[in-house]
């Protein structure tokens, strides 16, 4: 089985100069390329060199090399990134240049492992996948089947109350499903199934 990948606990940021050049690293846990486009932007600095960038939500990525040769920055943040086993990330490498030009190489070395270390020494929280299941029951099981999914890491995402009932939706950790669907049908007789809708 593979590592799980991890996200940040929280933004972080790590600082270099590299022959003569400053270069700060900034990264922070993202959900949507909206929340990380919106950090590009947040954390840029006005007075800067170059500004690049990388971001991966699952399969979706994106990098920028803002004005530097092409592949020597945004896609060295991005394999920093994954190097490091992060997920939901977005990264921005900020460059103040000092006068001395670092050649191909050393702009991907230097874009690259600022990244790399700004996400090495950061804290790190495992991502965790989630499932989300709907199920229908009356109104008097409510509070014991909340209190009894909350306890397998199940949180309510909707409750809508009709005259027959309540519909009930709910996240939970995917390594926990079918325990819950054992502890509905367990609390209800058998009378309430769970229906996966992701």
């Amino acid at each position: 089985m593979s590592e799980p990948l991890h996200t940040l606990a929280a933004a972080c940021r790590h600082a270099e100069e590299i022959r003569k050049s400053r270069f700060l690293a900034q990264a922070a846990p993202i959900a949507t390329p909206e929340q990380a486009l919106a950090f590009v932007r947040a954390v840029s600095a006005a007075d800067a060199t170059h500004n690049c960038w990388a971001w991966r939500i699952g399969q979706d990525y994106r990098f920028n090399d803002d004005g530097e040769p092409g592949g020597t920055a945004g896609r060295p943040i991005l394999q920093a990134i994954e190097g490091q086993g992060c997920d939901r990330v977005a990264v921005v490498v900020t460059r103040w240049y000092g006068g001395i030009k670092l050649g191909t190489g050393g702009l991907a070395r230097a874009y690259g492992g600022t990244a790399a270390e700004c996400l090495r020494t950061a804290e790190r929280v495992p991502i965790v996948a989630m499932a989300r299941l709907g199920l229908s029951c009356e109104f008097a099981e409510l509070a014991l089947l909340k209190a009894r999914l909350r306890d397998l890491g199940a949180e309510p995402t909707r409750e809508q109350f009709g005259v027959d009932g309540v519909a009930l939706e709910f996240e939970l950790p995917s390594r926990r499903v079918a325990e819950a669907e054992a502890r509905i049908a367990d609390l209800s007789r058998g009378r309430i199934a769970a229906r996966r809708l992701d």
